[in-house]
């Protein structure tokens, strides 16, 4: 169970991963050594999955992001195992989603350019023995950044 120090820890985490067991402790009322128990604590309970650094796609190159829907022509096991993997080996697919609705699944993609994301759906996604079509959308803007989750 969280209480309400453990809820503002982590929130003070998604903010900020680096916060220092000293650091959160004072953020906390807590000592240092209380405050890097409780973390080490949500870690081990998988409450906090890990740590990652945030980069800026556009200084790494990747000016087009968007959206692709994908509608499978069949649905099984092997269809839907065989598609996983593909999506799993792709970097340019930073996350996927299956859904419900008319889409069966949604990929969240990163390309270098349109000539890119235009070679990973023709090339790489439609061709898939599994996939009937595709919809595709462009991100003109993000108005809100990925945001840390409610605690």
């Amino acid at each position: 169970m969280l209480d309400a120090t453990d809820t503002r820890l982590l929130s003070a985490l998604q903010k900020d991963a680096h916060l220092t067991a000293h650091q959160l402790g004072e953020l906390l009322n807590l000592s240092a050594s209380q405050a890097g128990r409780r973390r080490q604590r949500l870690e081990a309970e998988g409450y906090i999955t890990g740590y990652t650094a945030r980069l800026d796609p556009r200084k790494l190159g990747l000016q087009v992001q968007g959206f692709i829907q994908v509608h499978l022509g069949t649905h099984g096991p092997e269809q839907s195992a065989s598609f996983a993997r593909m999506v799993n080996v792709r970097p340019e697919i930073t996350s996927a989603w299956t859904m419900t609705g008319e889409a069966d699944y949604l990929l969240h993609v990163f390309c270098d350019d349109l000539s890119a994301l235009n070679s990973l759906l023709h090339q790489v996604i439609l061709p898939h023995p599994a996939v009937a079509r595709v919809q595709s959308q462009i991100v003109m803007d993000q108005l809100k950044r990925d945001a840390p989750l409610p605690t």
